[in-house]
C-alpha cells in the first residue's frame, strides 16, 4: 500500500472527531490508483477533498468502491498480508522506522477524554490506548493512540487493517497472523518488545469487540473475579473473597508481639510455605521485622533455610507446610549434622498432599518398574513428594529431584549428557503433559531459538528425545487441578489483556493460555518464586518508566501467594524507596476463583450430597466465596485445604510448649525415619541422595558424575546407590 491513510472515506458521519479513514462508519475504500494496482472493480472514480483547510487530515470522499461478499470477507486477511509484504520489502531497519513514523503522522491523536485507564493496553513498553465501537451496521470502528511515535505507527497499521470489519473477522485474527509484521527494529530485546506491541494491541481490540457484541446481543456478562488493588495509598479489595484475603494483611499487633517474644526466648526458627493461610502469613511477615529467623518460601528453600537457622543458633525449627516438607527439613538437618535441633509440624493429624500421595502408591511403583527395565533411564521426581517415595524410587531407578523452576533444564541436560537416555517424570500428570507440550512447541523453533533455551540442543535433538520422555498419568495437585474450563473461559473473556501467571502444575488448557501470554510478554509459567519475580519485575519496569500505570495480574496458583506478593509490591511502591517521581502505579491481583467455594479442611467430616472427595479428604461445597476459601469442583481452586491445617493457634501452642519435656508434642514432632529400604539402607540416607543430586546440578549446571554412573549401571546385578 502507498500508506494506510490513502484509504480515505467520508468522515462526516463518524461518531469520533473528524479523522481520516481509520475511524469512519463507512465501508473502507481504496483510492482509484490503489484499486487499479490491485485490480479491484470499482463503481466510479473517487474524488476526495479537504473538508477543513485548517485540518489537513480531514477528508471527504464522494464515492465508494463496490466489493463482492467474497472480496469483503477476505479484505482483513489481505490487508494483513499486504502490511507484511510492505515491511518485509524494506531491507533496512531505518527505512521501516521511517515508514512507521510516516503512518504515525497521518493518524490523528485521540481526545484526552479517551486517553484514560479503561482504554489502556497492558504489556506495551509505551503507553497505548485503544477505543473500539460498533457502528449502526454492526461494523467495528477503532481508534488508537500512543505516547511513542513508533508505537503510534504500529497502531495506525492495525487500525487501517481492521477498521470497518465484521466482529467475526476481528475475532478470527490470531497473534500468529502478525508474525510477518515484525519489522525487526533495534536489538533482540527491543524486537521482542515491538512484536509484543502488535500482539497486545490486537488482544485488547478483540476483548473490546467481544464485549460490544455481547452487549448488543443482550448476553449476560461474566461477573468479574475478586481482586485486590495495591497502591502507595493502601489496599482496596473488590469482592468478598478479596476482602477475606486482605483482612489479615494488617495483623493484630499483640499477636505479633506474642509470637516474637516466644520465638526469641526459645530460639525457634520458622520456615513456612507460600501457600499458608493469609492470617498466618500476615503475622509471620510482620514478625520478620523483629526476628530474622522466619522465612516464607517454596518447598525447596525451606530445608536449606532451616540449616542456616540451625547454624545461627536456633534450637528448634517449626515447619508450616504439609508433612513431606517437615520430613525433608528433618532429613536435611540430619545430613548437615544438626541432629540435636528439633523439628515440629503444626498438627496432631496427618497433613497430607494429594500429589505426594499419588507417588506413594503401588501404581507409581509399577510405573518405575517399567523404567528400571528400560536402561539407560533416569527418574525425575518432583520435590513435592515424600522422602520414603524418593528412597524407594531411587533404588529402582536412578533418581534426581526437581522443582517447577528447574525441571525443564534438568530434563534437557540429562538428555544432552547421557546418550539414548529415557526420562521418566512424575508424579504430577499436568506438569508432565505441559513439559511434553513445551518440547513439542520447540519443534517449531529454529536451532538458534532452541540453543537459547539449552545450548546443547537443536531441532533434531528435541525431535529425537520426545519418544523417550515419559510421564506418570495419575497424579495431580488438587489446587491446580481445579483451574479448569470455567475459569479458563472467564479469563479468555474478561482478562485476556491482563498479565497471566500460572504454576507449571495447572491443567493443559490453563497452561496453553499462559504460554500464549508468555510468548507476547504478558505471562509467566513456572514456580511460585517465578510468579513472584515476574510480578516484581513488571512493577519495577512500570516504575522506571515514571508514568501513571495500572497493572493487572491473574494469579494462577494458590491464593496464599498474595501475602508475599502484596509485601513485595508495597515495598516497590513505597514513595520513600520508589524510583518514580510523582507517577501513580496501581497493581491489581485477580483471584480466578469459581462461583462455588470449598471451605472445610477436616478429614473427619461426613460426606454429603454437596461434598466432593479429593484423595482422602472430604470437602463440602459451599455456595459463594464469602467463606474465604474459593475452591470449586467446577474450576478455580484458590486455596489448599491441607495447607490451611497450619494455624496460628497451632504455631503458638507448639512454641509455648517447647522444649517438650513432658512429651505433650509427640504427635507434632517430625521424627526421623527408622525404616530401611528393600536393600537394607536407611530411608533417610537414600531419600536425601536425589535431593543432593539436584543441588549439585543447580551448582554445576550438569548431572553429577555419581548420578551418571548410576544411570549407566542401572542393570548391574545387586544395583546399589
Amino acid at each position: 500500500m502507498d500508506a494506510p491513510a490513502a484509504m480515505v472515506i467520508n468522515t462526516t458521519t463518524t461518531p469520533f472527531p473528524a479523522t481520516p479513514s481509520f475511524f469512519s462508519k463507512s465501508r473502507p475504500v481504496f483510492t482509484l490508483l490503489q484499486a487499479h494496482k490491485r485490480n479491484i472493480p470499482f463503481s466510479k472514480p473517487i474524488k476526495c477533498t479537504h473538508q477543513n483547510p485548517s485540518k489537513p487530515n480531514s477528508l471527504s470522499c464522494s464515492a465508494l468502491i463496490s466489493f463482492s461478499p467474497s472480496e469483503t470477507a477476505q479484505l482483513l486477511p489481505s490487508k494483513l498480508r499486504h502490511l507484511s509484504r510492505e515491511f518485509q520489502s524494506l531491507a533496512e531497519p531505518v527505512e521501516r522506522v521511517k515508514r512507521l513514523l510516516h503512518y504515525a503522522g497521518l493518524m490523528p491523536q485521540m481526545d484526552d477524554s479517551e486517553r484514560v485507564d479503561r482504554n489502556r493496553v497492558m504489556g506495551c513498553t509505551a503507553r497505548v490506548w485503544v477505543e473500539v465501537r460498533l457502528d449502526d451496521e454492526g461494523k467495528v470502528r477503532m481508534a488508537a493512540d500512543s505516547d511513542s511515535e513508533v508505537t503510534r505507527g504500529y497502531c495506525a497499521c492495525l487500525v487501517w487493517a481492521m477498521n470497518g470489519s465484521e466482529p467475526e473477522e476481528i475475532l478470527k485474527v490470531k497473534t500468529e497472523d502478525l508474525l510477518g509484521l515484525n519489522v525487526g527494529l533495534g536489538s533482540s530485546g527491543t524486537g521482542r518488545s515491538r512484536v509484543n506491541t502488535w500482539h497486545n494491541v490486537l488482544v485488547s481490540m478483540q476483548k473490546r469487540t467481544k464485549q460490544l457484541v455481547a452487549e448488543k446481543e443482550g448476553k449476560e456478562s461474566f461477573e468479574p473475579f475478586p481482586s485486590l488493588v495495591v497502591s502507595a495509598d493502601g489496599l482496596f479489595p473488590k469482592g468478598t473473597y478479596a476482602q477475606a484475603q486482605a483482612k489479615y494483611l494488617f495483623p493484630n499487633e499483640s499477636q505479633v508481639n506474642e509470637l516474637v517474644k516466644v520465638l526469641k526466648e526459645k530460639k525457634i526458627g520458622v520456615v513456612a510455605h507460600f501457600y499458608m493461610d493469609p492470617e498466618v502469613q500476615g503475622i509471620l511477615t510482620a514478625a520478620q521485622k523483629q526476628w530474622p529467623h522466619i522465612y516464607i518460601s517454596d518447598s525447596l528453600v525451606m530445608a536449606d533455610t532451616a540449616v542456616k537457622m540451625a547454624k545461627a543458633g536456633c534450637q528448634f525449627i517449626t515447619v508450616l507446610g504439609v508433612d513431606f516438607m517437615s520430613e525433608n527439613v528433618r532429613a536435611i538437618l540430619d545430613q548437615a549434622g544438626y541432629n540435636e535441633v528439633g523439628v515440629y509440624r503444626m498438627s496432631n493429624e496427618r497433613i497430607g498432599c494429594s500429589l505426594a500421595d499419588a507417588a506413594a502408591t503401588p501404581i507409581y511403583m509399577e510405573y518405575l518398574q517399567a523404567a528400571s527395565n528400560s536402561a539407560p533411564s533416569l527418574h525425575v521426581i518432583y520435590i513435592n513428594t515424600k522422602l520414603e517415595t524418593k528412597a524407594y524410587a531411587h533404588e529402582l531407578v536412578p533418581t534426581i529431584t526437581c522443582t517447577s523452576s528447574n525441571v525443564v533444564q534438568t530434563i534437557l541436560q540429562a538428555f544432552a549428557q547421557v546418550p539414548d537416555l529415557s526420562v521418566w517424570y512424575g508424579p504430577d500428570s499436568y506438569m508432565g503433559a505441559n513439559i511434553k507440550e513445551l518440547f513439542l512447541q520447540m519443534t517449531h523453533m529454529t536451532d538458534e531459538e532452541i540453543a537459547a533455551i539449552h545450548p546443547e540442543h537443536s531441532l533434531d535433538s528435541i525431535r529425537s528425545l520426545l519418544p523417550r520422555l515419559h510421564y506418570f498419568q495419575d497424579g495431580t495437585c488438587i489446587v491446580h487441578h481445579l483451574f479448569g474450563h470455567e475459569v479458563v473461559e472467564k479469563i479468555k473473556e474478561m482478562y485476556c489483556d491482563a498479565f497471566l501467571t500460572a504454576h507449571l502444575e495447572v491443567p493443559g488448557e490453563m497452561f496453553s493460555l499462559a504460554m500464549e501470554a508468555k510468548r507476547r510478554g504478558m505471562g509467566v509459567v513456572g514456580s511460585t518464586q517465578n510468579i513472584l519475580d515476574f510480578i516484581k519485575d513488571r512493577v519495577q519496569e512500570s516504575l522506571d518508566r515514571n508514568i501513571d500505570d495500572h497493572l493487572q495480574f491473574v494469579l494462577g496458583t494458590e491464593s496464599g501467594m498474595i501475602t508475599s506478593i502484596v509485601a513485595a509490591v508495597r515495598s516497590l511502591l513505597d514513595p520513600t524507596k520508589s524510583s518514580s517521581q510523582g507517577s501513580k502505579v496501581t497493581v491489581e491481583i485477580v483471584f480466578p476463583v469459581s462461583s462455588d467455594s470449598i471451605s472445610s479442611t477436616s478429614s473427619n467430616l461426613p460426606s454429603s450430597p454437596h461434598s466432593v472427595q479429593l484423595g482422602d479428604i472430604t470437602l463440602p461445597v459451599v455456595p459463594g466465596v464469602a467463606s474465604g476459601e474459593g475452591c470449586s469442583i467446577h474450576g478455580g481452586c484458590a486455596s489448599c485445604p491441607y495447607m490451611k491445617m497450619n494455624s496460628l493457634d497451632s504455631l503458638l501452642k507448639v512454641c509455648h510448649h517447647l522444649p517438650d519435656k513432658e512429651n505433650k508434642l509427640a504427635e507434632y514432632n517430625a521424627e526421623r525415619f527408622k525404616l530401611q529400604t528393600p536393600n537394607g539402607k536407611s530411608v533417610a540416607d537414600v531419600g536425601c541422595e536425589p535431593i543432593l543430586h539436584m543441588r549439585n546440578f543447580q551448582a554445576a549446571k550438569k548431572l553429577p558424575e555419581k548420578l551418571v554412573d548410576q544411570i549407566l549401571h542401572l542393570q548391574d546385578n545387586g544395583r546399589s546407590m
